[in-house]
């Protein structure tokens, strides 16, 4: 997925999210040294390591420093994550501070640290993204709240509804992503110091202490029980991610429909020069759209690696770090450019109400059944109301009759209906509820946070 999205000509003329950067190799050794960095930091200040110690280790634990050739060396002949890392900042520190770099620590408590830090970084980015889009939806919603449009059911018109209840459900639904977001943040954010098997024995008897304080220095919470077999958190995350996916994809999908040459409601930003097709000069694709649907399907792929990779079996196993690594890596990168396409589409969205209502207009006044029963079944009662409505509209949809002209035949609805009462009733802008209430409130809950 990374290589493929990096890549695209849509990406390209996109805003950067920032994510990727966070993902590359140079960024996930930089926040394993600033771990390392901060492990000795935390040491010093409770006398674990010789306090002149930490702000050497400190200044040196900056990739841009290493010799690369020389890690790199080591990465062919120890094939080990970490190791050559700490050969390497241990030499630049020099004695005798080299000699305290990663006391204690096992490759594991840095790495997953780390990758947390990272984490947390993509996590602040996504909730700017998503702030961004709510805003941009609040606008839509308030500028379409009684933009009268067919609701449909069954991919079949229903009822009347304004396009402002349909944004009103994606602030609805977005909103409630962002906030299983923002309240994992406490279990999922933590930092973790439990040595080879989560004993803390490497650190004698202030161990908790020295996971703390060490947490404390990152930003992080220190993990309860730190052991390298309890991944749940980050597996939540990532399910998380999912359910944000789910919902893009829900909103991208509709995008993508109501683009459809036979809608036309309502269309993603076209910029100009936008080539849709090198052989068919006309096509204007929903190029966002497709790209939501398409990464969001990816992202939600990693949502059963990250639940697979939480079965490891007694206190470490490295073939369940390498898959949640994968998971997370990949749905956080997904995730980005999901929501810088999301943020775009939704700011530039275009809408057509004239072609909403010649749409509306399909059923020959069909949508308006539900109205009209409803009226009726004041004098006949629900049940016969909707039998002679019924009758009216399978006259209409059979061809014998336009539904207006059946409903003015039918002495079942003249008795309590005249031509104009019924004129009156078929006009969908008088049907559409609460819709725009609805659409208002949503866009009132964005505004006022």
């Amino acid at each position: 997925m990374a290589d493929a999205t990096a890549h695209s000509p849509t990406a390209a003329r996109l805003p950067e999210a920032g994510i990727r950067d966070l993902f590359t190799t140079d960024a996930r050794w930089q926040a394993w040294m600033d771990v390392e960095a901060a492990l000795a930091k935390a040491q010093a200040a409770i006398g674990m390591i010789p306090a002149e110690a930490a702000p050497v280790i400190a200044a040196k634990a900056d990739v841009a420093l290493f010799d690369r050739d020389r890690v790199n060396e080591g990465f062919r002949r120890t094939g080990h994550t970490i190791v050559p890392l700490v050969w390497e900042l241990a030499r630049l520190c020099g004695e005798p501070a080299g000699g305290y770099v990663h006391w204690g620590a096992t490759t594991e408590n840095i790495v997953r640290t780390g990758d947390t830090l990272q984490l947390k970084k993509a996590h602040a980015i996504f909730l700017g993204l998503i702030d961004d889009t709510l805003a941009a939806m609040a606008d839509l919603a308030e500028r379409s709240a009684d933009m009268v449009m067919a609701g449909r059911t069954h991919g079949q018109h229903a009822v009347p509804i304004t396009f402002g209840l349909k944004v009103a459900g994606w602030i609805d639904a977005l909103m409630r992503s962002r906030e299983r977001l923002v309240e994992s943040e406490k279990r999922v954010f933590v930092g973790m110091l439990g040595g080879a098997a989560g004993s803390l024995a490497s650190f004698g008897k202030d161990g908790l202490v020295l996971q703390a304080k060490m947490s404390e220095i990152l930003g992080l919470t220190p993990m309860t029980v730190p052991s390298r077999a309890v991944v749940d958190y980050q597996a939540e995350y990532v399910a998380h991610l999912g359910l944000l996916a789910s919902v893009t994809s829900m909103i991208g999908r509709e995008s993508y429909q109501l683009m459809r040459t036979e809608y036309g409601e309502a269309s993603e930003p076209v910029p100009p020069g936008t080539v849709g097709s090198s052989t068919m000069p006309q096509k204007r694709n929903p190029i966002l759209a497709q790209d939501i649907i398409g990464y969001a399907a990816q992202v939600r792929s990693c949502v059963p690696l990250a639940l697979e990779a939480a079965q490891i079996e007694h206190e470490a196993d490295k073939t369940n770090s390498v898959m949640m690594r994968d998971a997370m890596n990949r749905a956080a990168i997904g995730t980005g450019d999901i929501l810088v396409r999301l943020r775009e589409m939704v700011r530039g969205m275009t809408l057509d109400p004239e072609r909403m209502r010649e749409n509306l207009k399909l059923g020959g006044g069909l949508i308006m059944a539900e109205a009209l029963m409803l009226d009726l079944a004041k004098h006949i009662g629900r049940q016969e109301a909707h039998d002679v409505i019924y009758d009216a509209a399978e006259a209409a949809i059979s061809g014998g009759s336009q539904f207006d002209a059946a409903l003015a035949a039918d002495p079942r609805v003249t008795k309590h209906m005249n031509s104009a009462q019924i004129a009156a009733m078929l006009d969908p802008a008088e049907y559409t509820g609460l819709s725009g209430e609805v659409a208002r409130q949503a866009v009132k809950r964005v505004r006022c946070g």
